[in-house]
């Protein structure tokens, strides 16, 4: 009996001993998991892995004004827990929102979360902000560094430049095309913080700080960029289009000045804005260019020797039937030459040529020129337009393509194709970024302007260039595009859009385009204007825009004036219509 009185003595001390021992270890496991301290009420000092954001690279332009770069920002952070535990919930409401400017009532919803460690209540602050939140030693609050993606500019060359998300992911323009030279590499610190979430500093582990992304320059010019978008805007305000578009380009080069499209958006505040107005249209429209077009047909018969400048040509009046179908010009014209075929832009001379040139020979000058492919911008989303194999053409395709229709191009193509035009022959490939910098300066990319195909002889091309000097003469078509003083070379357009059935009449993209100054062409100017009312031809709604552009750039850049240029003499009120025009054309 006293035996086993004993073993159950033994037993219970040796039960209070372990009862003992498993509430120390409990108290010691809840104090390390809980991370609760007893006097501060607060998280215990803890080892924890902190992610330092890179400092993303600079977007500027070809003078170093900056379209994107990062700011420096801070985000609030609380502990809902610990402020209901210490009762600071209206304490906190108070001050953070009459010091923040935050309102009360979602604040104190956040701050009286209390099975939460860790809520946001701000973004966007600034460093004066902070300090002096810093200076009230607050418990509970803590702030850590957000680069904010900035676009001091706003909406200029919102296309070109593109926006970041909110992760920080380049989603359009530059910053999609270059964002793994942008983005930068993040940094790592592993170290200690005490109860308030301060590091202590001399306890850090690992620290392998951030290294910070490139830079991007560009080869736009904002004050050129300026000039484009003011004009672009003019032209929106005037003839309320659904869009409107242009680029300029050195065409000795493959530079690209300026790009702008209408409607744009401003890309620090992305989300607000439409999706339609996020579409770049110089390079992600395809649309069929009209008589514009013609200058690559005529070029192509040129160079193959098939006709000269005054070769004749029967342009029947105005309406030509071939292969049962007839073709129309909005003017009727007997007899014109190749050079009267350019300067009075019509669709049957126009036609003629290709069929003398014949199917074979078209396609290949066209695919020279750059048609149905991308250039290869360093931009997203570019289209590569549409130009059909030969075996897909049928009877009447050679005629409708001689005029810019049963073809599909971008602005930057078309616009590539008539830069070769007035550069020897020599199509350069466009290019919009000039050079990549890393953080310490080192040149990673810098651009070098390269020949991506010769479609034409330098004879061929001085001669070309000449004939759309015809275009801006007082009895051109293109005669409101003429610069004081300049002689400029170009060609209009006025496409009837495609529709349901067939051709829609009623709706139109006017176009225009050239070279300043044609006898030593350095600048080439397109502007396309998607359905304009009231006035739809491109001699009357783009041919204007290009000459606000031009003269205004002519004087920035110091180009001299042509020798012996004579001023142009003021446009009559209605000017007659590019020969555009087409009627009972088989849909595509």
């Amino acid at each position: 009996m006293r035996a086993a009185a004993r073993v159950w003595r033994v037993t219970l001390v040796m039960a209070a001993l372990l009862a003992a021992f498993a509430g120390l270890a409990f108290r010691l496991t809840r104090l390390h998991t809980t991370e609760r301290d007893p006097v501060s009420k607060g998280p215990v000092s803890r080892e924890v892995r902190i992610e330092l954001p890179a400092e993303r690279g600079r977007i500027l332009d070809r003078r170093g004004t900056a379209l994107a770069l990062d700011v420096p920002m801070y985000r609030l952070n609380a502990n809902p827990e610990g402020v209901v535990l210490d009762g600071l919930v209206e304490a906190y409401t108070a001050l953070l929102g009459r010091r923040l400017g935050l309102d009360r009532t979602e604040l104190e919803r956040r701050l009286r979360q209390a099975d939460r460690r860790q809520v946001y209540l701000a973004s966007r602050l600034t460093r004066e902000q902070v300090d002096h939140l810093r200076q009230l030693k607050l418990r509970h609050i803590w702030w850590e560094e957000t680069p904010l993606r900035t676009y001091p500019l706003r909406e200029l060359a919102c296309h070109v430049v593109g926006f970041v998300n909110a992760e920080r992911v380049g989603s359009a323009g530059i910053e999609m095309s270059f964002h793994r030279w942008l983005a930068g590499r993040p940094g790592v610190r592993v170290t200690v913080r005490n109860a308030r979430r301060q590091e202590i500093a001399d306890q850090r582990r690992v620290d392998v700080p951030p290294e910070p992304g490139a830079t991007v320059e560009l080869t736009i010019d904002t004050v050129v960029q300026t000039m484009v978008e003011d004009a672009l805007d003019e032209a929106v305000r005037a003839h309320r289009p659904l869009g409107a578009w242009a680029i300029v380009l050195d065409v000795r080069t493959g530079e690209i000045l300026a790009m702008a499209s209408r409607p744009a958006f401003d890309p620090n505040e992305y989300g607000s804005s439409s999706l339609d107005g996020h579409l770049n249209r110089a390079i992600g429209y395809v649309y069929e260019p009209g008589s514009t077009f013609k200058a690559a047909t005529i070029a192509a018969a040129l160079d193959a020797g098939i006709v000269r400048a005054d070769t004749p040509f029967d342009c029947e009046h105005g309406l030509w039937h071939y292969r049962g179908r007839p073709l129309r010009d909005f003017h009727p014209y007997g007899r014109l030459t190749v050079a009267g075929i350019v300067q009075k832009s019509s669709n049957i001379g126009a036609a003629k040529i290709a069929v003398m040139l014949g199917d074979a020979p078209l396609e290949t000058y066209l695919r020279s020129f750059g048609f149905g492919q991308r250039t290869g911008i360093e931009l997203p989303g570019e289209e590569a337009g549409i130009l059909p194999s030969r075996r897909h053409w049928d009877a009447l395709t050679v005629t409708r393509i001689a005029m810019g229709h049963s073809i599909a191009a971008t602005a930057l193509q078309m616009l590539s194709a008539l830069g070769a035009i007035g550069n020897g022959g020599v199509r350069m490939k466009p290019s919009i970024v000039r050079r990549v910098r890393d953080a310490r300066g080192r040149v990673l990319f810098e651009f070098s302007p390269t020949a991506v195909s010769t479609p034409l002889r330098p004879d061929t091309s001085r001669l070309m260039t000449e004939l759309l000097v015809g275009v801006t003469a007082p009895d051109g078509t293109g005669r409101r595009a003429a610069v004081p003083g300049y002689r400029v070379a170009g060609k209009t357009g006025t496409a009837i859009k495609a529709g349901v059935g067939g051709y829609d009449h009623q709706r139109n993209i006017a176009s225009f385009m050239g070279l300043i100054p044609a006898d030593s062409p350095a600048l080439g100017i397109i502007v396309v204007v998607d359905e304009p009312q009231p006035e739809h031809t491109g001699g009357v709604v783009a041919a204007p825009v290009f000459r606000q552009i031009a003269q205004e750039l002519v004087r920035y850049l110091g180009i001299p004036p042509s020798a012996g240029a004579p001023a142009p003499a003021e446009p009559e009120p209605t000017a007659p219509p590019e020969g555009d025009t087409h009627a009972d054309w088989p849909a595509i």
